[in-house]
């Protein structure tokens, strides 16, 4: 079955950095090391499962519930004491695929949040320790003063399409990407340089790896994305190609392959059913012909 995308606010999901006191014993516990969660019977543990000493770090609410992330990717090579940890440790992509859309992104957050802490400990410019900011997601140096954010990686996904042959539905290009799996076929998709807007990203990706001009551009939505690093952005975007005759020529160095495929005769290997990329597809696939 396929997953629905996201509700504009987050499905009850809400960032935050505050402490408005310490954890309470039935406040959601997110415990990381490295890129895997623990997780219980019921799905994420509770406070009061977990060791009375551990060091919390505030994610945000979840339906109204505080969330606390900690860290222990220090003991990620070594046994972790399961009485002390009980449960089950698992990857974002295992996660996303069977929890509901607020509990991945609360998931992906947990992520972001604990590696850029253990990644971001030392100022760049003079080599002090940062401090933390009250009430965010930041570090300051206490030397220099360097202020350093929480921040995350933008990226873009391009449903293009074209007109089919005359009496034929309309078609969408899909790609196979060199690093990714190779069945797998996917969307045109890149991540957003410095001083660039999304669509101009968007426009820039698609000439790029498969030569392609487009023509109109309109977004679709955005999903938080963990599977290819903490911190990422996924900005979905459908658009018609400029030249509906034009074929596709991959790069030969992101991508593989690039077809089009006729949009009631789609391949079965598209992406899972939590990920923007497949509720761009399955959009464009319900469109009235043109």
């Amino acid at each position: 079955m396929t997953a629905a995308p996201p509700t504009p606010d987050g499905g009850g999901f809400v960032p935050g950095a505050q402490r408005s006191g310490p954890p309470q014993p039935g406040d959601l516990a997110l415990v990381v090391a490295g890129r895997r969660l623990l997780t219980g019977s019921e799905g994420f543990p509770r406070v009061a499962e977990l060791p009375a000493d551990t060091a919390w770090v505030p994610l945000g609410a979840l339906a109204g519930v505080p969330a606390w992330g900690t860290d222990l990717t220090d003991l990620a090579g070594e046994d972790v004491d399961e009485e002390a940890y009980p449960g089950r440790w698992r990857s974002w992509r295992a996660l996303a695929a069977e929890l509901p859309t607020p509990l991945a992104d609360l998931a992906g957050r947990a992520l972001a949040v604990l590696t850029w802490r253990r990644t971001h400990r030392w100022c760049g410019a003079c080599r002090a320790e940062l401090a933390d900011v009250p009430g965010e997601q930041s570090r300051r140096c206490p030397d220099c003063d360097l202020y350093v954010p929480l921040r995350f990686s933008a990226a873009v996904l391009v449903a293009i399409t074209r007109p089919g042959p005359a009496g034929s539905p309309d078609e969408l290009l899909l790609v196979r990407h060199a690093d990714g799996p190779p069945e797998l076929w996917a969307l045109v998709a890149g991540y957003v340089e410095a001083g660039e807007s999304l669509e101009a990203a968007a426009r820039r990706e698609v000439g790029e790896e498969v030569g392609l001009t487009l023509g109109a551009v309109s977004y679709f939505g955005s999903q938080p994305w963990a599977l290819s690093g903490p911190g990422v952005l996924l900005a979905g975007f459908t658009a018609t190609a400029a030249d509906p005759a034009a074929e596709p020529v991959v790069d030969g160095r992101e991508l593989t392959q690039a077809r089009w495929f006729p949009l009631d005769a789609l391949p079965a290997e598209l992406p899972a059913a939590y990920s923007i990329s497949r509720w761009l597809v399955d959009h464009v696939a319900a469109r009235p012909a043109s």
